[in-house]
């Protein structure tokens, strides 16, 4: 953090500026797998919870069912995740994670643990939990 916002900054825009320095750090985070946000949290979200139908996995990432099958698509192309049929239903898939895409998920965890302890380091235990609190209160 580089110390307090100018005079003139609202904090519309202070907290826009935190959350563009962040999306590049995430970005730059992510360069080695050579994935996207929007994969890497479906990754994520597969590692956390397990195999689960796509409609499912939309839910979880608060994207459309149709922006989700285009990242499982792109995250099954790259052998990271695999489809199988639903047991409990033969019309509907299952999605899972397969070996390599837990391998780059817990890199990405590791590197994101990472990248978040150096953006947050100006912050003593106290501010970040505050700052937890306030963006949890934000978030819902």
């Amino acid at each position: 953090m580089t110390g307090e916002p100018a005079p003139d900054d609202s904090l519309a825009e202070t907290f826009w500026a935190v959350a563009r320095r962040l999306r590049r750090l995430s970005k730059d985070a992510l360069a080695p797998w050579e994935v996207t946000p929007g994969q890497s949290r479906a990754l994520g979200v597969l590692v956390r919870n397990g195999e689960m139908r796509p409609g499912a996995l939309s839910e979880h990432l608060r994207i459309a069912p149709r922006s989700a099958t285009e990242v499982v698509d792109d995250l099954e192309d790259r052998g990271l995740v695999e489809r199988s049929p639903d047991p409990a239903d033969r019309r509907a898939t299952l999605v899972r994670v397969t070996p390599r895409g837990r391998e780059i998920a817990d890199g990405i965890r590791a590197a994101r643990v990472a990248e978040a302890e150096e953006f947050f380091r100006g912050l003593d235990a106290h501010d970040r939990s505050e700052l937890a609190r306030i963006l949890g209160s934000l978030r819902d």
